[in-house]
């Protein structure tokens, strides 16, 4: 989770939109942020991704915000980047068409999801063609 001063060091870099994946309840969230990134000039977007309880659609609005966004930097956070990697994970092969080696490989440098995590990774990877669209 960025803090103040990393959020205007954020803006100074040229980032011009925010998701955060953080849920709401989360202990870390930077009370004020959106407001904050909205006073540092950039979009704030917010999709609150339930650590125990990932859905398709949180996917899927995250897809969309960063389809919408695809000719700004972007800056995604959550509480420890499992959730901002996984989903970073996702879109590089569904959207991107990277190879999944090379994103599997990038995403287990922050972390190995396993449990319910992995599931909902397989979930997403085994949608019908059109899912994502």
């Amino acid at each position: 989770m960025p803090n103040r001063q990393q959020l205007a060091e954020i803006a100074s870099a040229g980032y011009r939109v925010v998701i955060n994946l953080a849920y709401d309840e989360s202990p870390a969230q930077l009370p004020g942020e959106a407001e904050l990134v909205d006073e540092l000039g950039m979009v704030y977007i917010h999709i609150p991704v339930e650590w125990e309880n990932p859905k398709i659609d949180d996917l899927s609005q995250f897809f969309a915000a960063m389809i919408q966004n695809q000719d700004e930097q972007v800056f995604v956070h959550c509480v420890a980047n499992y959730r901002v990697s996984a989903f970073m994970y996702l879109y590089r092969i569904l959207h991107l068409g990277e190879h999944s080696e090379q994103a599997w490989h990038d995403l287990t440098r922050v972390w190995t999801p396993e449990g319910i995590w992995q599931d909902f990774i397989t979930l997403a990877l085994n949608q019908p063609s059109g899912t994502w669209d």
